[in-house]
């Protein structure tokens, strides 16, 4: 089979429907000759399972609570039992409890806060050295992770986005630690999309009506196929020297001010 992954075999998390944006990059991948694997969650277990089938090739599932360290390295086993080896993983996990998103920063307390840095920011490190002898075993690879540009302070988005700039932080630190082991860790920073996570976040709309009047290129909220592509290239070889990275796919709204 041809194509930009023809032959890799890539581990997504994130899927809960058809709108996530791992979805989209799970489809892409296998379009692209991969062979794919996801993992879900919890209560959101199901969903992934059942999503999964409407993938063109429907993979397996395996269970992955990022918190829980016996269930990252029963997801290794597992992989290592069926492939070998790894060639690359998405990170597309974000969770906030509702204190931490919508307005309440001050009132946030930290039992809440801790949730929300624990499975949206130090879960990278753990994934990333959870895979790390499986992306070893294949010479290399890539981490790529999904953002949301957190260089500054947004309307609602609160502990989520302190939680993302960890994430963009860990990157940097995670490229330093693997480069030895040729592994790249990158992100991609989308802009809003209309998701199931976007939904829980109040004053989502907000973004909505102004991003594509804003972006130089527009913007779609319900179109991700452009995160997905930049997602498969980094999970690609076509990005060989490029670790420590935070790729725009936002229109270019980050770039222009008011």
């Amino acid at each position: 089979m041809s194509g930009l992954l023809a032959g890799k075999r890539i581990l997504v998390t994130g899927v809960l429907t058809d709108q996530s944006l791992a979805f989209g990059v799970a489809a892409l991948a296998q379009a692209e000759g991969a062979e794919v694997v996801l993992t879900g969650a919890g209560r959101g277990l199901s969903l992934t399972r059942r999503v999964a089938r409407h993938l063109p090739q429907p993979p397996d599932v395996l269970e992955l609570d990022v918190t829980e360290p016996e269930q990252v390295a029963a997801v290794a086993t597992d992989l290592e039992n069926r492939w070998g080896s790894l060639n690359g993983v998405l990170h597309a996990i974000a969770y906030a409890p509702p204190t931490c998103l919508g307005g309440g920063f001050l009132d946030a307390p930290w039992e809440d806060v801790s949730v929300a840095l624990h499975i949206s920011t130090y879960s990278l490190k753990a994934l990333a050295a959870g895979m790390l002898p499986l992306l070893r075993a294949a010479g290399g690879g890539a981490v790529v992770g999904l953002d949301f540009d957190a260089t500054r302070a947004w309307p609602s988005y609160d502990w989520m986005g302190v939680a993302k700039a960890g994430l963009e932080s860990t990157t940097r630190y995670l490229a330093r630690e693997l480069g030895r082991d040729k592994v790249r860790v990158n992100l991609v920073a989308a802009g809003p999309m209309r998701t199931l996570a976007a939904k829980s976040i109040a004053g989502f709309p907000a973004f909505e009506d102004v991003w594509n009047e804003r972006a130089p290129l527009g913007w779609d909220v319900t179109d991700s196929s452009a995160v997905a592509k930049a997602c498969v290239a980094l999970l690609s070889d076509w990005f060989p020297l490029t670790t420590g990275e935070m790729v725009h796919v936002d229109g270019g709204y980050h770039a222009v001010g008011a």
